[in-house]
């Protein structure tokens, strides 16, 4: 069943029927999350188009049952196109990421002829322009931005994404760390160390194993902060937040660190948090597995004191005492902050790179 809140069109067939991209005997519908050859089909799918973009796969059935699971459709809705066989060529996703921010992900089979890809496309295309508008028009905004994404070498889908009016506004570094066993003694104990006057430590679990419902609304109020002028930041309320990570087939969280720094006034107000760092488990099939950086952000009141260095060192020793090889990230590769220079003098380099591409959709 289809939550309530969620303000996306579920019906493909009626956004689509008069479409002048339409290819006669396809069909458009949902997929099913509980047909494990559907979800196995949109898995080949997308690490399909993950080789042809950057030369390896790396995707999974749980990275798909995050899209199209009933749980995810809270804020999500996906659509399949499948060919006068039955069978699923392509797939789209949307994601009603925050206010204003919509995000859109769209997959067609690499082995259609071109003209029967692009067609696809372009019907993926016309189904979230409709779909920005629905969500658009329920979160009463003037213009709907569509947010969408592309491997920097992958010249089909920049095509395409030019074609459908979308303009590429920025680069993504995906880097990656090594990690070596004795890394494990990078800090004293990753669940929680002190270094001059700030303390890292795991976000606090309550008795029943649930986290500390004070720690995690600090761990958001931080990250909306350290972003908040950062590139295409939207604001995102705390129950967005919770129930996007939790979707997230890594997510752990033992992988959630708040950066306190010490009340140095002596205004008898405690440590107060000023930096944190959401991780998450990256599987490996049939390998050693990594951990993640899916956020890192440090207050600017706190910046110079070591604070995002001793976040860093954190999660690698985390990574090490449990085994994992490496420690991912992502930094916006035109950023001003000069991120990009503390991950590399930490040992992260690139291994691909991304791009940001965007489309603005107004309401009126």
């Amino acid at each position: 069943m289809i939550p309530e809140d969620n303000r996306f069109h579920s019906d493909p067939d009626g956004l689509l029927a008069d479409s002048e991209h339409w290819i006669d005997g396809w069909r458009a519908e949902p997929p099913d999350p509980t047909d494990e050859a559907v979800v196995v089909r949109l898995t080949e799918l997308l690490r399909a188009h993950e080789r042809s973009g950057r030369g390896w796969a790396a995707a999974s059935v749980d990275d798909v049952l995050a899209q199209v699971s009933a749980r995810s459709l809270r804020m999500r809705e996906n659509v399949v196109l499948r060919d006068p066989a039955g069978e699923v060529r392509a797939w789209g996703s949307v994601h009603d990421r925050a206010q204003g921010r919509m995000l859109f992900g769209h997959v067609v089979d690499r082995s259609l002829s071109d003209g029967v890809a692009e067609a696809c496309s372009s019907l993926l295309f016309s189904w979230a322009e409709q779909q920005a508008r629905a969500v658009g028009a329920a979160r009463d905004v003037d213009v709907q931005q569509i947010d969408t994404g592309a491997f920097a070498d992958d010249d089909r889908q920049h095509g395409w994404l030019e074609a459908a009016g979308f303009r590429r506004v920025r680069r993504w570094l995906q880097m990656s760390r090594p990690v070596t066993a004795d890394e494990a003694g990078l800090v004293p104990d990753p669940a929680g160390w002190r270094q001059g006057r700030v303390t890292i430590r795991l976000v606090r679990r309550t008795p029943d194993g649930l986290p500390d419902a004070v720690d995690v609304q600090a761990v958001h109020q931080v990250l909306e902060e350290a972003f908040r002028d950062h590139f295409n930041s939207w604001e995102e309320t705390f129950p967005e937040f919770v129930h996007r990570l939790r979707q997230d087939p890594g997510h752990r969280w033992d992988h959630w660190w708040l950066a306190e720094l010490d009340d140095s006034l002596g205004e008898g107000l405690g440590p107060a948090p000023v930096g944190a760092l959401v991780g998450t488990l990256a599987e490996t099939e049939g390998g050693p597995d990594g951990s993640y950086v899916s956020y890192i952000g440090v207050l600017d009141a706190a910046r110079g004191q070591g604070v995002g260095k001793s976040l860093l060192r954190t999660i690698i020793a985390d990574a090490a005492a449990r085994g994992r090889d490496r420690v991912g990230l992502e930094v916006d590769a035109d950023s001003p902050t000069g991120a990009e220079g503390l991950y590399t003098s930490l040992g992260w380099e690139t291994k691909y790179v991304t791009e940001s591409w965007h489309r603005d959709v107004p309401m009126a």
